[in-house]
Parts: C-alpha cells; sequence; structure tokens
C-alpha cells in the first residue's frame, strides 16, 4: 500500500488526548522537579518504549519532542497561541550574546529606539538566523537619511503642518522639502505588506515621505519604523475621501492621462493639482500602468501629494523605469533581496504580537533539531481540505526529502542518533495538520527521526478585517519565516512574505487544476523575491506592447504565474 493510500484510509479525528508528559511543560527550568501525570496502562507502556528506543528528552532541555505535546496534553491538539507557555530563561541566557552582536542586523536597523516599546525590534536574533544576505553600505547611508526625512517632515511637525495648510488651500502647490507618499490599507495582510515595501522603495526613489493608513490596524500589527517619528497618516487628514479612490477616479493620475490634462510635457490643462491618487491595484488599466513610465515619472515628481491604492509588489517594474536603475544597482547590488531587506527594517510585530509569537515559538519549535514550514493555501470556493492537496504537500515534501518516508510494517524504529524535527503547518484549515500529523504519529520514519507537528490557528475562512486574525495571521507568516526549510503555496501573498523574511528559497507548491495534484507537485523558487501579478505589458519607449520579462535579465516571470514578474539575482 502506498503512502498516499494510507492517508486516505487514515481516520481524520484526532488521536484523544491521554494526559500531561513528564517534564514537557514549556519553560520547564532546570533542576525543578517534574509533573507527572499517570496514564493509561497501553499509552504509558508506549511511552516506555519510545524512551527505550533512545529517545532523549533531556537533550532537548527536558521536552518530549518524539510526539507532538498537543497529543500529550489535555487542551485543544493543534497548539493554539492561547496554549503557549512562558519564555525559557536558558534559551534566552544562551544567546543573550548573539543579540548583542547583529541586534542591529548588520547596521539595518537604527540605535536609539525605546527597547520596551517594540521588543521584537531588537530581539528578533534570538530567533533568526543570521541573514547570508549582505545589505549594501549604501542602502544604510539611504535609509540613515530617509529616517532625517520622515523624522523633519512627519506627522505633527512643523513642516507637516505647513504641507496639511498647503494642501487645504487648493492647487499650484509648489514642491518643496516635504513631499508625502500616503499609502492607503487595501486587500489581505500579505498584499499590505508586499505593498508598503514597494511604497517604501518608490518613497525613497523619488525623496518622499511615507505615511501609511491605520486602517485595518495597521499600529496593531508593526511598530514605528522611524526613529523618533510616526509613519501612521494622522486621523485629521484632509482629503477624508482618499479610502474610497478607486479606478477611474476623477482624481488619478490615470484617468487625468486618459483625458489629456496632462500634456505631454507635464503641464496641466487646468490649475496644476495639490495631489494625485494612484490606482495600482489589481484591476487596474492602461492609463493607470503610465505609472510606470519615465514620462509620467517626470510629472509626478511636480506633485507634493501623492495617494496611492494597490495590492501588487511592483517593485519588479520600478527595475524597468530606467531613471531609477542606477539608483537601485547602487541600493541593491544583488537584486534578489529588496524585500527581504526592506521587509526587515521596516516590519517589526508589536509587542501583542511578538507575545504571540514567542510564546509559541519557545513552547513548540525552539528544541527541536530541524524545523520545517509548510504553507497550505488553497484557492477554492469550498473550505477543504482537499485529497489532491494532500496529495501534493506529501509528494513535495517526501520527494524533496523534507520528511522522512514512514515504516507502515514494524512499530517502531531505533537509531543510534536519534534527530527530532518539528513541522508547523498554516492554513485556514485544520484537517491537511490532523491527517498528516495522525500518520507520523502512527507509524514510525524510516530513520527512526522524531516528528511533532503544530498548527496555531484555523480560522477557516480569510477575514481581513478583524484586528486578531490579522494579528494571528502575522504571528503565523513570522513564525513560518524562521524555519530551516520551508513550502508555501503558488499565488500566496503570506507564503512571499514569510519567504522574503527568511531569506531562503521555499519550494513553492504549484496550483493545482481541475482540482487534480500537479506532477511534479512543486520546485525551489528561483528566487527569494515576490512575485508582481499583475505588471504591465508596454515599453514605454516605442509606446508598444511587449513581454516586460524579457527586457533585463534580472526581471523574469514567477514560477507559479506565467505573465507575472520577479527579481532574480544573475551576478552582474
Amino acid at each position: 500500500m502506498d503512502i498516499k493510500e494510507r492517508i486516505r484510509r487514515s481516520p481524520p479525528s484526532s488521536p484523544q488526548a491521554v494526559g500531561e508528559a513528564a517534564a514537557s511543560a514549556p519553560g520547564h527550568p532546570r533542576g525543578r522537579k517534574a509533573r507527572v501525570a499517570v496514564l493509561p496502562l497501553s499509552v504509558a507502556c508506549g511511552v516506555t518504549l519510545l524512551l527505550l528506543a533512545g529517545v532523549s528528552a533531556a537533550r532537548r532541555g527536558a521536552q518530549f519532542s518524539g510526539a507532538d505535546p498537543t497529543t500529550l496534553s489535555g487542551n485543544d491538539d493543534r497548539g493554539g497561541f492561547e496554549q503557549a507557555g512562558p519564555r525559557d530563561g536558558e534559551h534566552a541566557t544562551t544567546v543573550s550574546s548573539k543579540v548583542q552582536r547583529d541586534k542591529l542586523i548588520g547596521g539595518l536597523l537604527a540605535p536609539g529606539f525605546d527597547e520596551q516599546s517594540c521588543l521584537s525590534r531588537y530581539q528578533s536574533a534570538l530567533y533568526r538566523k543570521e541573514s547570508p544576505h549582505l545589505v549594501s553600505t549604501y542602502l544604510l547611508e539611504r535609509l540613515r537619511e530617509h529616517e532625517v526625512l520622515q523624522k523633519k517632515c512627519g506627522p505633527y511637525t512643523d513642516s507637516y503642518k505647513k504641507a496639511i495648510e498647503q494642501l487645504n488651500s487648493g492647487q499650484d502647490i509648489m514642491v518643496g522639502d516635504c513631499n508625502y507618499l500616503v499609502w492607503v490599507s487595501y486587500s489581505g495582510l500579505g498584499n499590505r505588506i508586499l505593498t508598503i515595501a514597494s511604497a517604501f522603495l518608490y518613497a525613497i526613489l523619488t525623496n518622499r515621505v511615507l505615511l501609511v493608513d491605520g486602517d485595518k490596524g495597521t499600529a496593531d500589527l508593526f511598530c514605528e519604523p522611524f526613529p523618533e517619528t510616526s509613519w501612521v497618516l494622522p486621523p485629521d487628514f484632509p482629503i477624508t475621501k482618499f479610502k474610497n479612490f478607486s479606478i477611474g477616479s476623477p482624481e488619478s493620475y490615470g484617468n487625468m492621462a486618459k483625458t489629456e490634462a496632462i500634456h505631454s510635457d507635464g503641464s496641466f490643462k487646468g490649475p496644476k493639482p495639490a495631489f494625485l491618487y494612484l490606482h495600482l491595484a489589481h484591476d487596474y488599466d492602461d492609463h493607470d500602468k503610465l505609472f510606470f513610465c519615465e514620462h509620467s515619472q517626470q510629472h509626478l515628481q511636480k506633485i507634493p501629494w501623492l495617494i496611492l491604492r494597490s495590492d501588487n509588489y511592483f517593485v519588479p517594474s520600478l527595475f524597468l523605469i530606467s531613471s531609477y536603475q542606477e539608483e537601485l544597482t547602487r541600493l541593491f547590488p544583488q537584486k534578489d533581496v529588496v524585500f527581504h531587506h526592506l521587509g526587515r527594517y521596516l516590519f517589526h510585530p508589536t509587542n501583542a504580537v511578538w507575545g504571540l509569537i514567542t510564546r509559541y515559538y519557545d513552547s513548540y519549535l525552539a528544541r527541536a533539531d530541524e524545523k520545517l514550514g509548510i504553507q497550505i493555501r488553497v484557492f477554492d470556493t469550498e473550505t477543504g481540505p482537499f485529497q489532491h492537496v494532500l496529495d501534493q504537500v506529501l509528494h513535495c515534501t517526501l520527494k524533496e526529502k523534507l520528511l522522512p518516508e514512514i515504516n507502515a510494517q514494524q512499530p517502531i524504529i531505533s537509531t543510534g542518533n536519534i534527530k527530532s524535527k518539528v513541522v508547523l503547518i498554516t492554513s485556514l484549515n485544520s484537517g491537511y495538520y490532523e491527517r498528516i500529523r495522525n500518520m507520523y504519529w502512527e507509524h514510525p520514519t524510516e530513520n527512526g527521526e522524531m516528528i511533532s507537528f503544530h498548527q496555531p490557528s484555523h480560522e477557516e475562512h480569510q477575514d481581513s478585517d478583524k484586528t486578531m486574525h490579522n494579528m494571528k495571521a502575522w504571528a503565523e507568516i513570522y513564525l513560518l519565516s524562521l524555519s530551516d526549510a520551508m513550502v508555501t503555496s503558488a499565488w500566496s501573498t503570506f507564503g512571499y512574505v514569510a519567504q522574503g523574511l527568511s531569506g531562503s528559497k521555499t519550494w513553492l507548491l504549484f496550483k493545482p487544476e481541475n482540482r487534480t495534484a500537479p506532477n511534479p507537485p512543486c520546485r525551489q523558487v528561483m528566487s527569494i523575491e515576490p512575485c508582481f501579478h499583475a505588471p504591465p505589458f508596454y515599453d514605454c519607449k516605442t509606446r508598444k506592447g511587449t513581454d516586460t520579462g524579457k527586457l533585463v535579465p534580472h526581471v523574469r516571470h514567477c514560477e507559479d504565474m506565467s505573465w507575472g514578474l520577479k527579481l532574480v539575482d544573475t551576478g552582474t
């Protein structure tokens, strides 16, 4: 019987809770007496056999790593965020020197923040491996310069108040030292993170202050990234209808280009507007896409306020704008690490989210020899779980040797050197986790490796308007990014963000068609950059349609979306 058939016959229900394992509580201090639970005889025998086979819990801080702790607990069997225990003091002591060495992430972060206001900013080195991707000295210089600009022109400063007065006055405002890019909160969390990073890069290229719309709980998710100022747009921003701007809005640059309200030399038929709206969402039209042309960028330089709405990671097309190419090459000599560096600079979980992350990590993930993340995103009208998706995940992880084969013939396998592996599964549905976990609980692995499976939450449906839903999603993205290896789903911005923050190439699950598992099931990505899902196919110089994935060597089509664009590093 092959492995897929065994999975099909495996009951979907979770095993019954059987008590609490001795000394398996998270953060169990060295030297404290372990609590002992009375187990049923059959279960006690099973645990004893495992221990005799060489499963040494003491090696990993007295944690029973050979079984899923959720199967040895009377709590919910997924190991939810609310179950995670306190931090392990020994772990923190061991790595404290690492924090001192690299809490600024190689100079990417600025010193001087109030550490207690955002614990994650300087504590991330406790949990994340050192990045193999070096930050250019020029990017560090530009980040420090931009921090000065944000502080000088940010909300509630004299410069900001003056700019607001001019905005209220109407038209014919001249650009000055303080010009602004306002990001509108839109779409799901993964999309929002990618578009903020895109907007930030554009703000650096155009010397604009980035202000983010605080809708959808932005301040509940992310710490302030810039020292001594805020990036959150004040609630009394005078353009009150900006959240309703959309395709075809009279204030949009695309609409003005369509109606020829802007002349070829960048002048306007009437008075120059005080602001312009940039519609760069998935439904934008050909006139909106002129944003990525050189002449449009020259027009926009004359406008002090730009309001941006997007659900796309549009960075690849910025690399095709000739006036920015030299600057981008200096910022990113290695071209496939744009989001990796900007993401780690910008996105620091708030203390509330950091608590979700650290409690879960220290409780369930910290002591394993290896960590594998599996992100399952299904684009289907029904909720699932689907057998073809389960088959695909198993085919990928076994084929790429990310998970070991099971042995259905022997009840226990003993090897001289037992390794522990923890698998973090994220999905809106709990069915995939339960079926895979049950298989490895009911059968030993061929190599004797001990596998533990965990799923922090299973929300069933995406609800991007709820703060706690977004906080859990952000925590899961971050936890995934701490994996040693990762499997992500095609088209998923959630997976793109986790991959980019990790700095490691993931195995990408191809999108199934007609509810059939694709073959091959997955492939390793060619770069850690996200995919731009809706790029323009227009050559601004020839004013003709063209394949923008073939204009320069470092902008290519995505693995999971043939028409999408992503940055790759060609070594030149």
